[in-house]
């Protein structure tokens, strides 16, 4: 597991602020991260997009690619990475979207999250399948990625 404190310090090491943007974590990333005292100074903000509507609204997603690929795809997750990074004062964006559970489908079984993480020189996107078990599990499994994510990406 991650700790967020750590997180917090590549982050500061690095000079640059992080943001999230979350939808099946509803914003328990920003939580963890936020959990930290001093933590104003590392972290920027937190966007919490459950809805496609809001997705659209506050991180520029497209409904084109919501048509295309549904809410549940890295290509969604890619657009709101961007969009949180260009919304922010943030150096560094990490965004979730997935089927926490329970419920899903054939082809988005319960489980599956998909990531995505943007900076300045690109976004990188991956699909997580965490497996059926249970919703409060899958969201901590997403929140302990994500940030193992931002601590790779913020590795000198």
């Amino acid at each position: 597991m991650t700790n967020p404190a750590d997180v917090l310090h590549l982050a500061r090491r690095r000079g640059v602020m992080i943001a999230t943007a979350e939808s099946c974590t509803g914003g328990l990333i920003a939580g963890r991260l936020t959990d930290v005292a001093g933590s104003s100074d590392a972290f920027d903000r937190g966007f919490v997009t459950y809805s496609n509507a809001a997705k659209v609204e506050m991180l520029g997603i497209r409904p084109e690619t919501l048509d295309a690929h549904g809410a549940v795809s890295e290509e969604i997750a890619a657009e709101m990475a961007q969009g949180a990074l260009a919304r922010s004062q943030a150096g560094i964006a990490v965004a979730v979207t997935g089927i926490a559970g329970p419920g899903g489908s054939e082809h988005k079984p319960e489980g599956r999250v998909c990531f995505g993480l943007a900076d300045p020189f690109g976004t990188h996107t991956e699909t997580v399948d965490f497996g059926a078990i249970g919703r409060a599990e899958v969201r901590a499994a997403t929140v302990d990625h994500a940030l193992a994510l931002l601590a790779g990406a913020l590795q000198p």
